[in-house]
C-alpha cells in the first residue's frame, strides 16, 4: 500500500499533483497578462529629469565632510581657540552628519 501525503491529493482544490498550486506568484508574469489592481495605490516612478540634484549640492556634501574632519583632528592638534574641548568634536560630528545626511539625498 503507497503512502501518499493529503496536500498532494488531487481531490484537494487548487492543488496539483504532488502538492504544487495551481495558482502562483509568477503565473501571469510568464504569460505576460499580470496587470496592476485599479485600487488606485500605484504610484508611477518619477522621471530622471526630475531626479536630478543641484550642481552645488555635491560640492556641500564634500565641503561638510571635510570641514567636519578638520574641525576634529585640529581640535586635537589645539590649533583652535580654547581647544582641546568636546564642544569642537560635537560641532566636528554634527558636521559630518549633516554630509551624510545631505549624502542620502543626492541624486
Amino acid at each position: 500500500m503507497e503512502a501518499r501525503c493529503w496536500l498532494s491529493s488531487p481531490l484537494v482544490p487548487g492543488r496539483g499533483p504532488g502538492g504544487a498550486s495551481k495558482k502562483g506568484r509568477s503565473a501571469g508574469r510568464a504569460t505576460g497578462t499580470a496587470k496592476v489592481a485599479a485600487t488606485g495605490r500605484y504610484t508611477p516612478p518619477i522621471p530622471r529629469n526630475v531626479k536630478k540634484s543641484p550642481r552645488w549640492h555635491g560640492a556641500l556634501i564634500l565641503a561638510l565632510l571635510i570641514l567636519g574632519g578638520f574641525t576634529i583632528i585640529l581640535n586635537y592638534f589645539k590649533a583652535l581657540p580654547a581647544s582641546p574641548t568636546n564642544w569642537y568634536l560635537l560641532g566636528g560630528i554634527g558636521l559630518i552628519a549633516g554630509g551624510f545626511a545631505l549624502a542620502t539625498r543626492y541624486h
